[in-house]
């Protein structure tokens, strides 16, 4: 089948057609996990021909990651509007962290969903994982605040990259919510000491 390139902009209903289809995937992966979202099922459940699947998502893959950086953009929206709380730049990071891990606690099929898809060679898949690294290294950023260190977005793109890589461990069953919890802590402690801006 002959894809053909998304429009840099699309119009009002194409977004809405795009979006029907992210949340079909959503709902398929909710309920039965990475083997269960099948473009076909995604096609029929979003009411939209294959043509449209493909014409917005290049693979399966594709599809699942760009659930995610949808996932990450809807987090970042909330956390916009109830912005963390403490006296410390650790407190709030470690905060807004938790809150995400929550979320996905609830969901563990469509996390897994995902992140399987995150690890796919899939240049589009690959795109939507550095989509999310952005997002999380803009959470993590606005969660630090004012005052920070100099080298503000290398210690949020290091918190980024450890809790995607504590997420894969639970993903893949030998790790638990309370470690990837704990894992991150020890990385926001380490990245933002209290005397972080004595130090940077």
């Amino acid at each position: 089948m002959a894809i053909r390139p998304v429009p840099r902009t699309l119009t009002r209903t194409q977004q809405a057609r795009r979006q029907r289809v992210i949340d079909a995937a959503m709902s398929l992966g909710l309920d039965g996990g990475y083997d269960a979202v099948q473009m076909r099922d995604v096609a029929t459940r979003a009411d939209v021909a294959m043509g449209t699947v493909y014409r917005y998502f290049t693979s399966k893959d594709h599809l699942l990651a760009a659930t995610l950086v949808h996932w990450v953009e809807q987090l970042d929206a909330r956390l916009a509007q109830l912005p963390a709380q403490g006296g410390s730049a650790a407190v709030r990071v470690i905060e807004v962290l938790d809150r995400a891990l929550r979320a996905m606690g609830r969901q563990p099929q469509l996390v897994s969903a995902v992140f399987t898809a995150l690890a796919s060679p899939d240049p589009a898949a690959v795109e939507c994982q550095q989509q999310v690294s952005v997002l999380m290294e803009g959470i993590i950023t606005r969660a630090i605040g004012e005052p920070h260190p100099p080298d503000l977005g290398d210690r949020a793109r290091m918190i980024g990259h450890v809790w995607y890589s504590a997420l894969v461990g639970w993903v893949n069953g030998w790790s638990n919510m309370s470690r990837v919890h704990d894992e991150l802590v020890v990385a926001v402690e380490l990245l933002l000491p209290a005397d972080i801006y004595a130090t940077a």
